[in-house]
Protein backbone atom coordinates (compact mmCIF):
# COMPACT_ATOMS: atom_id res chain seq x y z
CA UNK A 1 0.00 0.00 0.00
CA UNK A 2 1.55 3.51 -0.60
CA UNK A 3 0.58 5.01 2.58
CA UNK A 4 3.01 2.73 3.98
CA UNK A 5 5.94 4.77 2.49
CA UNK A 6 7.89 7.56 3.43
CA UNK A 7 7.06 10.60 1.34
CA UNK A 8 10.00 13.01 0.20
CA UNK A 9 8.91 15.68 -2.09
CA UNK A 10 11.29 16.27 -4.62
CA UNK A 11 11.73 18.96 -7.43
CA UNK A 12 13.24 19.05 -10.78
CA UNK A 13 15.34 22.05 -12.09
CA UNK A 14 16.51 21.37 -15.65
CA UNK A 15 15.71 23.24 -18.92
CA UNK A 16 16.42 20.62 -21.20
CA UNK A 17 13.07 18.98 -21.89
CA UNK A 18 14.39 15.37 -22.62
CA UNK A 19 16.53 15.54 -19.68
CA UNK A 20 13.37 16.38 -17.47
CA UNK A 21 11.32 14.09 -18.67
CA UNK A 22 14.37 10.97 -18.33
CA UNK A 23 14.07 12.50 -14.44
CA UNK A 24 10.46 12.38 -14.35
CA UNK A 25 10.24 8.37 -15.14
CA UNK A 26 13.25 7.71 -12.91
CA UNK A 27 11.07 9.44 -9.90
CA UNK A 28 7.96 8.12 -10.65
CA UNK A 29 9.51 4.16 -10.15
CA UNK A 30 10.27 5.21 -6.67
CA UNK A 31 6.93 5.26 -4.31
CA UNK A 32 8.98 7.47 -1.50
CA UNK A 33 9.24 10.21 -4.15
CA UNK A 34 6.58 12.82 -4.79
CA UNK A 35 7.48 15.02 -7.56
CA UNK A 36 5.81 18.25 -6.67
CA UNK A 37 7.24 20.37 -9.75
CA UNK A 38 9.45 20.71 -12.70
CA UNK A 39 11.39 24.02 -13.45
CA UNK A 40 13.41 25.46 -16.32
CA UNK A 41 15.25 28.39 -14.55
CA UNK A 42 16.26 29.10 -11.05
CA UNK A 43 13.52 32.04 -10.47
CA UNK A 44 10.93 29.27 -10.88
CA UNK A 45 12.83 27.27 -8.69
CA UNK A 46 12.89 29.73 -6.05
CA UNK A 47 9.14 30.29 -6.01
CA UNK A 48 8.95 26.14 -5.56
CA UNK A 49 11.23 26.17 -2.74
CA UNK A 50 9.59 28.83 -1.09
CA UNK A 51 5.62 27.63 -1.22
CA UNK A 52 6.59 23.86 -0.78
CA UNK A 53 8.22 21.43 1.80
CA UNK A 54 11.13 20.12 -0.67
CA UNK A 55 13.49 17.49 0.78
CA UNK A 56 15.41 17.05 -2.75
CA UNK A 57 16.21 18.72 -5.63
CA UNK A 58 17.45 17.71 -8.80
CA UNK A 59 19.55 20.73 -10.12
CA UNK A 60 20.84 20.97 -13.79
CA UNK A 61 24.06 23.26 -13.39
CA UNK A 62 23.56 24.70 -17.08
CA UNK A 63 20.46 26.66 -16.39
CA UNK A 64 19.68 29.61 -18.10
CA UNK A 65 20.47 33.21 -16.83
CA UNK A 66 21.64 31.83 -13.53
CA UNK A 67 23.70 28.94 -13.85
CA UNK A 68 23.20 26.05 -10.62
CA UNK A 69 25.68 26.76 -8.28
CA UNK A 70 25.08 30.31 -8.49
CA UNK A 71 21.27 29.85 -7.33
CA UNK A 72 22.07 27.14 -4.65
CA UNK A 73 24.46 29.96 -3.01
CA UNK A 74 21.55 32.27 -2.57
CA UNK A 75 19.39 29.86 -1.18
CA UNK A 76 18.30 30.10 2.33
CA UNK A 77 17.68 26.30 4.18
CA UNK A 78 18.44 24.71 0.48
CA UNK A 79 16.79 20.90 0.50
CA UNK A 80 19.43 18.12 -0.20
CA UNK A 81 20.65 18.31 -3.73
CA UNK A 82 21.64 16.39 -6.68
CA UNK A 83 23.01 17.91 -9.54
CA UNK A 84 22.66 16.78 -13.26
CA UNK A 85 25.06 17.71 -15.21
CA UNK A 86 27.39 16.99 -18.38
CA UNK A 87 30.82 18.67 -17.18
CA UNK A 88 32.92 16.92 -14.79
CA UNK A 89 34.97 19.48 -13.39
CA UNK A 90 31.94 21.28 -11.50
CA UNK A 91 32.33 18.40 -8.63
CA UNK A 92 35.36 20.17 -7.30
CA UNK A 93 33.50 23.42 -6.71
CA UNK A 94 30.59 21.57 -5.27
CA UNK A 95 32.14 20.70 -2.26
CA UNK A 96 31.65 23.94 -0.54
CA UNK A 97 27.86 23.73 -1.40
CA UNK A 98 27.07 20.27 0.23
CA UNK A 99 26.04 18.77 -2.49
CA UNK A 100 24.11 14.98 -1.77
CA UNK A 101 25.62 13.38 -5.40
CA UNK A 102 26.11 14.09 -8.99
CA UNK A 103 24.77 12.30 -11.73
CA UNK A 104 26.60 12.63 -14.98
CA UNK A 105 24.55 13.02 -18.51
CA UNK A 106 23.38 10.71 -20.01
CA UNK A 107 21.72 9.60 -16.69
CA UNK A 108 21.44 5.15 -15.93
CA UNK A 109 19.09 4.14 -13.91
CA UNK A 110 21.04 2.26 -11.56
CA UNK A 111 23.24 5.61 -10.94
CA UNK A 112 19.99 7.28 -10.08
CA UNK A 113 19.16 4.50 -7.87
CA UNK A 114 22.44 4.85 -5.91
CA UNK A 115 22.32 8.21 -5.71
CA UNK A 116 18.98 8.81 -4.32
CA UNK A 117 19.98 6.08 -1.95
CA UNK A 118 22.91 8.48 -0.18
CA UNK A 119 19.85 11.02 0.00
CA UNK A 120 17.78 8.86 1.97
CA UNK A 121 20.39 7.48 4.19
CA UNK A 122 21.02 10.81 5.49
CA UNK A 123 17.56 11.52 5.96
CA UNK A 124 16.86 8.71 7.76
CA UNK A 125 20.15 9.40 10.11
CA UNK A 126 19.57 9.74 13.64
CA UNK A 127 20.60 12.42 16.00
CA UNK A 128 23.77 11.43 17.53
CA UNK A 129 25.35 11.53 20.73
CA UNK A 130 28.91 11.39 21.52
CA UNK A 131 30.56 9.89 24.71
CA UNK A 132 34.30 10.28 25.29
CA UNK A 133 35.52 6.78 26.63
CA UNK A 134 39.22 5.85 26.39
CA UNK A 135 41.91 7.40 23.99
CA UNK A 136 41.93 5.02 21.53
CA UNK A 137 38.04 4.70 20.41
CA UNK A 138 34.76 6.82 21.20
CA UNK A 139 31.29 5.64 21.04
CA UNK A 140 28.68 7.24 19.26
CA UNK A 141 24.83 7.20 20.61
CA UNK A 142 22.34 6.57 17.35
CA UNK A 143 18.97 6.19 18.60
CA UNK A 144 19.41 3.35 20.98
CA UNK A 145 22.29 2.24 19.28
CA UNK A 146 26.36 2.59 20.64
CA UNK A 147 28.45 2.57 17.90
CA UNK A 148 32.20 2.37 18.79
CA UNK A 149 34.62 3.86 16.54
CA UNK A 150 37.96 2.65 17.25
CA UNK A 151 39.65 6.00 16.34
CA UNK A 152 43.10 4.58 14.65
CA UNK A 153 40.50 3.01 11.96
CA UNK A 154 39.18 6.16 10.74
CA UNK A 155 40.43 7.42 7.42
CA UNK A 156 38.57 11.14 7.53
CA UNK A 157 35.51 12.37 8.17
CA UNK A 158 33.08 14.11 6.48
CA UNK A 159 30.62 16.82 6.51
CA UNK A 160 27.48 16.95 4.52
CA UNK A 161 25.18 19.63 5.87
CA UNK A 162 23.95 18.68 9.33
CA UNK A 163 24.99 15.10 9.10
CA UNK A 164 28.71 13.82 9.41
CA UNK A 165 30.42 10.53 7.58
CA UNK A 166 32.97 8.81 9.47
CA UNK A 167 35.27 6.67 6.86
CA UNK A 168 36.83 4.20 8.58
CA UNK A 169 38.17 0.59 7.87
CA UNK A 170 35.25 -1.18 8.85
CA UNK A 171 32.90 0.83 6.38
CA UNK A 172 30.96 4.40 6.52
CA UNK A 173 28.99 5.68 9.51
CA UNK A 174 26.56 8.43 8.98
CA UNK A 175 25.55 10.36 12.16
CA UNK A 176 23.07 13.69 12.49
CA UNK A 177 25.84 15.38 14.10
CA UNK A 178 28.01 18.90 13.55
CA UNK A 179 31.27 18.18 12.18
CA UNK A 180 32.88 21.23 14.64
CA UNK A 181 31.28 18.69 17.66
CA UNK A 182 33.27 15.50 17.36
CA UNK A 183 36.42 17.84 16.19
CA UNK A 184 36.22 19.10 19.66
CA UNK A 185 37.04 15.51 20.87
CA UNK A 186 39.74 14.48 18.51
CA UNK A 187 43.13 15.07 19.84
CA UNK A 188 44.88 17.25 17.17
CA UNK A 189 48.24 14.99 16.91
CA UNK A 190 46.05 12.57 15.07
CA UNK A 191 43.61 14.48 13.76
CA UNK A 192 43.29 17.73 11.48
CA UNK A 193 40.38 19.73 9.97
CA UNK A 194 42.20 20.42 6.35
CA UNK A 195 38.41 21.76 4.86
CA UNK A 196 35.31 23.13 6.19
CA UNK A 197 33.71 19.50 5.18
CA UNK A 198 36.80 17.76 6.52
CA UNK A 199 38.86 15.85 9.30
CA UNK A 200 41.71 13.68 8.09
CA UNK A 201 43.80 10.96 10.55
CA UNK A 202 47.17 12.45 9.73
CA UNK A 203 49.15 9.14 9.73
CA UNK A 204 46.73 7.67 6.58
CA UNK A 205 47.55 10.10 4.43
CA UNK A 206 48.81 8.68 1.42
CA UNK A 207 49.59 11.92 -0.97
CA UNK A 208 49.92 15.63 0.19
CA UNK A 209 50.13 19.11 -2.11
CA UNK A 210 49.19 22.73 -1.14
CA UNK A 211 45.92 22.22 -2.28
CA UNK A 212 45.02 18.23 -1.73
CA UNK A 213 45.44 15.17 0.68
CA UNK A 214 44.59 12.04 -0.17
CA UNK A 215 43.63 8.89 1.73
CA UNK A 216 42.31 5.89 1.27
CA UNK A 217 42.32 6.33 -2.68
CA UNK A 218 40.52 9.41 -2.10
CA UNK A 219 41.65 13.08 -2.63
CA UNK A 220 40.25 15.29 -0.22
CA UNK A 221 40.14 19.46 -1.02
CA UNK A 222 42.09 21.44 0.93
CA UNK A 223 40.86 24.67 2.14
CA UNK A 224 42.67 28.21 2.31
CA UNK A 225 42.10 28.63 5.60
CA UNK A 226 43.43 25.25 6.82
CA UNK A 227 46.56 25.10 4.88
CA UNK A 228 48.69 26.52 7.86
CA UNK A 229 47.52 23.53 10.47
CA UNK A 230 48.95 20.89 8.13
CA UNK A 231 52.50 21.89 8.72
CA UNK A 232 51.80 21.81 12.73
Amino acid sequence: MPSAYKKYNCIIVEDEPIAAEILENFISRDPELNLIGKCTDAVYASSLLSIHDVDLMFLDLHLPVVKGFDFLRKVKNPPFVIVTTAYHQYAVEGYELDIADYLMKPIPYERFQTAVGKFKHLMEAEDALLEVSERDFIFISSGKKQVKIILHDIFYIESLREYIHIHTKAGCFTFKMPISKIEETLHPTMFTRIHKSYIISRSKIEVKSANMIQINGKKLPVGRTYKALLEL
